[in-house]
Formats: structure tokens, C-alpha cells, sequence
């Protein structure tokens, strides 16, 4: 039988059929003559239970399989989708058989239990299956998909800018050197006519550069993929690797570019707040409160066009708490 994933499995009507998945225990408990098990795999937030009764005839087989199960083993489940009498779920699983596919300890870090981001950190290999890992990675692939979705259905081209390459891209960042040169090895002045590509290269800062030629030849683009910025920065916003969305268009003005900016950010909000329900609810219950309500409310709001020189005005008023510097690549403190 084809395992199905639990997303799939709790939008089924409970008919009694047979069905079969494959995931980690998160829990295990049992009553006289009821065990428990709540097995997740990732493909949602929600666990389904899986329920054995020891008062059947014929489950010594399941029975003794469920001994070297401890929360965090993986395992295959089958049994018959049953409604469920427990409150906030409306399916359960009635055990038929279960196997062991990967057993886990005694002490596996990951109980029942709120667990620090900072504990997490010692245990990097298993937090993507807590609930705020799986949650953050649940909605950073929808939000992946959203962005070509949003792109590809305004006529643009996807561009796949190079992550190698000699350009500084304007100076947009301190960059990462990549050679193939052993450093280790080199006495004075580096020979990069030796290297692999006969020169210096690097990390890209930005696809800018690249994805401009290709706009003057498909009119609308957009680069989106890993960039580098090698800044000794440790501030929490600065990171040395993420993902930029670059578009680049021939034949738009400004207001056009205005407009594109903000379509974007709404369709990003409203995909975010339709495909990512539970993901987002749980960040706005544990993580962010009032977090959905602040993403509807700008989702739904107009965003207002200021010019430079009223953003200027603007600024100069607050001069107790801003300290303005009229040039290109101005600080704001």
C-alpha cells in the first residue's frame, strides 16, 4: 500500500478504510487498556493518533512491535481511519500493525515539552522537527513558490543570475573569495592566471548586473536565488547568505516600479495567510501575537507614494531623534 502523507490523511471522511503512513512519534501514552501515539511527518503541524486497543483478539503481533517504540522513533503505521471521540480532531488511526524503521533512544533530546532556541542549537541535526522549525520551513517553501507564482503570472521571465563571478555588482557588498588555489601553499603574491578561471572570483552580492542584459532582450525578469555578503557584521540583521528577488524591467517608470513593489508584497502576504493557515496561527499564538491581523491589515491597505524631498521634510522634523545626512548611502540614527 502507498503511504500517504498525515495532511492528506486528516482531510479524509473516517469510512473505516485502510490506510498507511510513515513519520516520527512525537508522544506515546497509554490508559488500562488504550495506547496512544501521536506521529507526525512533516507534512503539517497537526499529528494524527494512532490508537491500539489491548482488549482485541489478534493484536499480540501489533502489540509486542509497539514495545521499541519511544517518541522520536520512525515508523510505518497501518490501520483503519476511524472518527475520533478526543476533542480537536476529528480522525485517528486504529492500529492494524506498525513497524520500527529507525528506533530512538531513551534520551532523545525532543520531549514533550517547550524547548529553548538556544538548547536547539545543540541539537541542530533534529529541530526541524519541532513545531517552529517545521513551521518556519512549511512557510519558506510556499512563500518560494508564491514568488514565482506572482512573477510568472505578471509576464516576467525567471533568470538564473550566476553565483560565481568577477563582478562587485557596484560595490553591493564585502565578498566571499572562491580559488581553487591552495592558500596554504602560497608564498607572497597569489598567481590567479593559475587559478581556475584565470582571475579573481567570488560569491555573487547580487544578480543585478547579469539580469539587466537579459531585461533589454525579455523586457521583464527576475532573479531569484542565494547571495553572499561577507561583512563582519553581527547584528541580527545580517546574515552572510540569503535569498534576493531581483526583478528588472525595460520600459517602466517609476511609478510603475512602485506599483510592482507593492502587488508583490500583498500577494506574498495574502498567499502567505491562505496556503500557510496553521503554520501562521501557530506563529501568531506562540511566536508574534497579532502577527495575522498586522499581515491582513497591510494586505488590504493602500501604500501611499512620498517623494524624496518629503521624506526629507519629513525626517527633519524628528531632528531630536534622527540625525539626517543629505548623501548618497546616508545613515539614519
Amino acid at each position: 500500500m502507498k503511504t500517504t502523507l498525515i495532511k492528506d490523511i486528516l482531510g479524509l471522511p473516517a469510512e473505516g478504510q485502510t490506510v498507511e503512513l510513515s513519520g516520527w512519534v512525537r508522544t506515546k501514552r497509554e490508559s488500562k487498556n488504550i495506547l496512544f501515539l501521536a506521529v507526525n511527518d512533516g507534512s503539517c503541524m497537526a499529528s494524527i493518533q494512532l490508537t491500539f486497543d489491548r482488549a482485541l483478539p489478534g493484536g499480540g503481533e501489533t502489540e509486542e512491535s509497539l514495545t521499541g517504540v519511544l517518541t522520536g522513533a520512525a515508523v510505518r503505521a497501518r490501520g483503519r481511519l476511524v472518527p475520533s471521540p478526543a476533542q480537536g480532531q476529528a480522525v485517528e488511526v486504529a492500529l492494524q500493525g506498525i513497524d520500527v524503521l529507525g528506533e530512538a533512544p531513551q534520551d532523545y533530546p525532543l520531549q514533550k515539552k517547550n524547548h529553548s532556541l538556544e538548547f536547539l542549537r545543540e541539537v541542530a541535526h533534529l529541530r526541524a522537527r519541532t513545531n517552529t522549525f517545521g513551521a518556519v520551513a512549511r512557510v519558506r517553501s510556499q512563500m518560494a513558490f508564491g514568488i514565482h507564482s506572482f512573477f510568472q503570472s505578471q509576464g516576467f521571465q525567471y533568470f538564473s543570475a550566476p553565483i560565481i563571478t568577477a563582478s562587485d555588482c557596484e560595490g553591493a557588498g564585502e565578498m566571499f573569495q572562491v580559488t581553487t588555489l591552495d592558500l596554504e601553499k602560497i608564498r607572497g603574491k597569489a598567481d590567479y592566471g593559475a587559478d581556475f578561471f584565470g582571475k579573481r572570483a567570488f560569491l555573487t552580492v547580487s544578480g543585478q548586473l547579469a539580469g539587466e542584459t537579459y531585461a533589454t532582450a525579455l523586457s521583464r525578469i527576475y532573479t531569484f536565488g542565494p547571495t553572499f555578503r561577507a561583512e563582519n557584521s553581527n547584528t541580527t540583521r545580517h546574515i552572510a547568505e540569503f535569498w534576493m528577488i531581483e526583478p528588472e524591467m525595460a520600459f517602466y517608470d517609476l511609478e510603475d516600479n512602485s506599483g510592482l513593489a507593492e502587488s508583490l508584497i500583498k500577494y506574498l502576504l495574502n498567499w502567505a495567510l491562505e496556503k500557510c493557515g496553521d503554520d501562521m496561527k501557530f506563529f501568531d499564538e506562540r511566536i508574534k501575537p497579532g502577527n495575522m491581523e498586522t499581515l491582513s491589515r497591510v494586505a488590504a491597505s493602500g501604500f501611499e507614494r512620498v517623494t524624496y524631498t518629503d521624506a526629507v521634510k519629513e525626517l527633519e522634523k524628528h531632528s531630536g531623534v534622527f540625525e539626517f545626512k543629505p548623501f548618497w548611502g546616508c545613515d539614519l540614527q
